[in-house]
């Protein structure tokens, strides 16, 4: 663990090896230790004694020209004279050396030429794919600017066209038609069991707000762990990207040729429940200290999974935890301006998916933890979906709604029929009004004006990403509540000048708190997650602003993600001694934090300056 930590890609470790058995065992190869006894250990260890050498606790190959080929060790023209010589390199680079700085610069200018946002992320991925370093160095100078390129909203163009844009895979894919594929195909990354840190892992039957896209789902994973590593450090040797492809019911999928993934539709049932136990089984096992991220699962399965599993891996859903916490450091913020506490709030959250009963979830715990007993919490919280406010013996209703759905007697007499958002609004009289739903304006003025009648402070998160999917934006809702809303949305929003206020509107971006929470499970070496560490993450988001002056925003920008991710690292690995989950308990905490931060430099290449 720590800045110097990490080992080369499973290709490049045999390639090495490869190179090290094809000199030894040849006939040329006189006076090399062993002879071609090299499978024997004292000869095998000379052998990587005399070929490789130590990068940053990575192996790199001597003479050859393998460091050009993989990402990790590549520098590109940043090799010195002496290094390429050291290296065999000669005449297979320009004359010129040049320094990182320089290689960024030209690196940004060259995607700052790209027409749109899909060609930056093509241009990224480019850079990704020969030299890690610099692209870790692109985001995390221009972290604010491509943090939407890489990841969310970006990402999902990528992830439609991933079978017809294919240049390489990235990542561990597995199938279900071949389960006794799984182990194998994790052993052969090479890895040890203290080798890795983060497994994402997604099965994209809901990826962000485009639905099924199957084993294309891979990039969510892939920008995922990009975000980590920009926005917390976590080493990009040490994570490993997944996607478990289960079939789809995308029919363009389906019967495009090109397609990648399997060919019939979404496995469901006891097989699909088998493949998921034989996961965790084998990640579990094969890399004990990892934590184990799931992403975009279809609203039933992520929530099963987590509640039959959560208690006995080191587990995140970050659709559900994730959403759920950043939306509650936004309601911390807002309550610190109205001066109210959790247990008096009525929230309305529209939209009753992963993430619209994730952010129900937090916010029930916040009020039970306020002082409420579980059940009254409960039942100051009302989803409402696309058949209306939730009532008991609804024909659709799914288990992991059914305890927010309301009693019919409490809702007799509301409507003929299902009970809109409007009528629920008018009966409820919210505190808190949550969306979720991905239907364009429907906090229209009508809604908010119900909601502002009999509250000073109305707070509204219309959370709907993209922009063509969000509830309400900003301006409107400031000029319906006479500018006395408190609102943060899930998309980027300028500033809004209203009433001579100049409101800088915060984005609930999970970014904001994922990473430094899986630092900070990483750094306690947290044998769970618990919600003590969720309330934590979400804590330390909150108490980076400063919410109370006037057109302050609920949350920080991303601009300032990787001190804000230390930050939020720091609150965690506290939070994982108080409940008794850490592993570890450093001595200096913030600076084994800070110690653990990766950083997109080129470290030293003899084994001398490469040691401790």
């Amino acid at each position: 663990m720590g800045k110097k930590s990490g080992r080369l890609p499973a290709r490049s470790r045999r390639q090495l090896i490869d190179g090290i058995r094809r000199r030894t065992m040849a006939p040329e190869c006189a006076g090399f230790p062993g002879g071609t006894a090299w499978r024997t250990g004292q000869a095998w260890k000379e052998g990587l004694d005399r070929w490789s050498h130590a990068y940053r606790g990575v192996l790199m190959p001597i003479h050859t020209h393998s460091v050009l080929l993989d990402p990790l060790t590549n520098r590109g023209t940043a090799f010195t004279a002496e290094e390429r010589e050291r290296l065999g390199l000669a005449g297979r680079l320009p004359d010129a050396v040049l320094t990182l700085d320089q290689q960024a610069i030209r690196a940004y200018e060259q995607l700052q030429q790209e027409p749109t946002d899909l060609a930056k992320f093509i241009n990224l991925e480019q850079v990704h794919d020969r030299n890690e370093v610099l692209y870790y160095r692109l985001l995390q100078d221009h972290l604010a600017e491509l943090l939407p390129v890489v990841y969310d909203p970006t990402v999902g163009e990528a992830i439609k066209r991933y079978s017809h844009e294919f240049r390489g895979p990235r990542g561990v894919f597995l199938s279900i038609d071949r389960p006794q594929d799984v182990r194998r195909s994790f052993e052969a990354l090479q890895l040890h069991r203290d080798e890795v840190d983060l497994v994402v892992v997604t099965d994209a039957e809901e990826i962000l707000g485009i639905g099924d896209w199957g084993v294309q789902g891979i990039q969510i994973s892939v920008g995922k762990l990009a975000v980590y590593t920009a926005a917390a450090g976590l080493h990009p040797a040490r994570c490993v990207p997944v996607v478990m492809d289960v079939g789809t019911d995308n029919e363009n999928l389906l019967n495009d040729p090109l397609y990648l993934g399997v060919r019939h539709s979404r496995v469901r049932g006891k097989p699909y429940d088998s493949f998921i136990e034989n996961y965790l089984e084998t990640v579990s096992e094969l890399y004990p200290n990892a934590l184990l991220h799931f992403e975009d699962f279809g609203p039933g399965n992520a929530r099963r999974i987590l509640e039959t599993y959560g208690d006995r891996y080191r587990m995140f859903n970050d659709d559900m935890q994730g959403t759920g916490a950043i939306t509650l450091a936004a309601a911390v913020s807002a309550l610190k301006i109205t001066g109210e506490s959790f247990r008096d709030q009525r929230v309305v959250v529209f939209g009753a998916g992963t993430a619209g009963v994730g952010i129900a979830d937090q916010l029930r715990d916040a009020m039970v933890r306020d002082g409420l007993e579980p059940k009254e919490a409960t039942r100051r919280v009302w989803l409402v979906d696309k058949q209306g406010l939730l009532v008991e013996g609804m024909p659709d209703l799914r288990d992991y709604q059914a305890p927010y759905a309301r009693p019919a007697s409490e809702v007799q007499g509301w409507a003929d029929g299902n009970i809109d958002l409007l009528t629920t609004a008018r009966h409820v009289h919210p505190t808190m009004l949550i969306g979720t739903s991905t239907t364009p304006g429907t906090f229209d003025k009508e809604v908010v004006t119900a909601m502002a009648e009999h509250v000073e402070r109305p707070i509204i998160f219309p959370l709907s990403n993209p922009t063509e999917k969000i509830e309400a934006m900003p301006a409107d809702l400031l000029a319906w509540t006479d500018g006395k809303v408190l609102t943060a949305t899930g998309i980027p929003v300028d500033p809004v000048e209203y009433g001579g206020v100049r409101h800088v509107i915060g984005q609930a971006n999970n970014a904001l708190l994922y990473p430094g929470l899986g630092l900070g499970t990483v750094v306690a070496g947290a044998t769970r997650l618990t919600a003590g560490m969720l309330l934590a993450a979400a804590e330390a988001v909150a108490g980076q602003v400063d919410a109370r002056a006037p057109g302050a925003p609920l949350l920080p920008p991303v601009a300032n993600l990787r001190a804000s991710s230390a930050t939020v690292a720091v609150a965690v690995v506290r939070a994982a001694v108080q409940d008794n989950v850490a592993t570890r308990q450093p001595a200096d905490l913030v600076q084994a934090v800070q110690d653990t931060m990766w950083q997109p430099v080129y470290g030293p290449l003899s084994e001398k300056e490469a040691s401790p």
